[in-house]
This record gives structure tokens, C-alpha cells and sequence, in this order.
């Protein structure tokens, strides 16, 4: 198997199941009424009480979040897949590329939570109100060590993806 050829299926084939097994899973989960890891979901408050309460505008949310994981995961397959060169190269590459920048950027704290956003707390740089030290700290850990690491490879998945997908989308 040419060298390009394994890339391009490898990078398909683990953005594919990172997107079902990591995000998908979790949102489905969520969507069907599960509550674990909602506590320390690194969101503004009202956004994290919502998510807690499970409110239905939240349950939407995880049905059209998991809709969406669907549709990309069906995208990194038609990089490799013989039914993939129907659609255009574009149509899968510019999304791809988006969600990998919008992805990384998240990671590294553009978005406020990130790499960067969390070592501010964590060190005392950036200050909290006293009555939110407490969860600060602790959404920053979790941040730091499960979701900030998780999107940067997601992010990068994607890249890899958009990356190897050729001109013509046949495997």
C-alpha cells in the first residue's frame, strides 16, 4: 500500500472513531439522559446548570451535536471510501479544516477554557471571584488534563484528514 494511501486511511479511519467513540458517544449518552462528566463540563455557569438540569433546549442540543458527529464521521469516511468521490473535494476539505482550526484554537484557550486559559487560573494569574474559586480550579484541572488534550488531537485529526484527502477522493 503506497505510503500517501496509509496516511490517508489512517488519519480517515481515527478521526472517524474519534469523533464516534470520544464526542459521539458522550453527546448520545447525555441526549438519552446520562449525567456523568456534566458536573465538570468546562462551560460558564449558566450554560453548566443547564447541562446539569438537563433542560430541554440541553437535550436538543446533545440530539443535534450527536446528528453531527454522524455527518462527520460519514465525511472522514468518504475520503477513503469508493462512495466518497460523488461528493466534492471542497464540500469535505473546507469543513474539515474549519472544525480543525476552531478545534486546536479551543484547545489551546481562545475560547477562554484551553491550555492557556487553565494555567492562568491554576497559577492565581487570572483571578476568580472568591465564590468561584473552588469549581474554577477544579474545571481548569479537568480541562487541562481530559478536555483541552482531547480537542487539540480531534483538531489535529481533522487537519490530517483535510490534509491527506486528494484532488479526487478515491481510495
Amino acid at each position: 500500500m503506497p505510503r500517501t494511501l496509509a496516511v490517508r486511511r489512517w488519519a480517515a479511519y481515527a478521526t472517524c472513531a474519534w469523533t464516534l467513540a470520544g464526542y459521539g458517544t458522550l453527546k448520545l449518552y447525555w441526549g438519552l439522559g446520562g449525567t456523568a462528566l456534566t458536573a465538570g463540563a468546562p462551560l460558564p455557569r449558566s450554560a453548566r446548570e443547564a447541562l446539569v438540569a438537563q433542560t430541554p433546549a440541553t437535550i436538543a442540543g446533545h440530539w443535534i451535536s450527536v446528528g453531527l458527529v454522524v455527518l462527520g464521521a460519514l465525511a472522514a469516511l468518504a475520503t477513503v471510501r469508493p462512495w466518497g468521490p460523488v461528493l466534492p473535494r471542497r464540500l469535505l476539505t473546507v469543513p474539515m479544516w474549519i472544525t480543525s482550526v476552531l478545534m486546536v484554537l479551543r484547545a489551546c484557550g481562545a475560547f477562554g477554557f484551553g491550555f492557556v486559559g487553565d494555567a492562568l487560573v491554576l497559577s492565581g494569574v487570572q483571578r476568580v471571584r472568591p465564590a468561584d474559586t473552588e469549581i474554577a480550579l477544579h474545571l481548569s484541572r479537568v480541562d487541562l488534563l481530559l478536555w483541552s488534550p482531547y480537542f487539540l488531537i480531534w483538531g489535529l485529526l481533522w487537519g490530517v484528514t483535510a490534509w491527506a484527502t486528494p484532488r479526487r477522493c478515491a481510495p
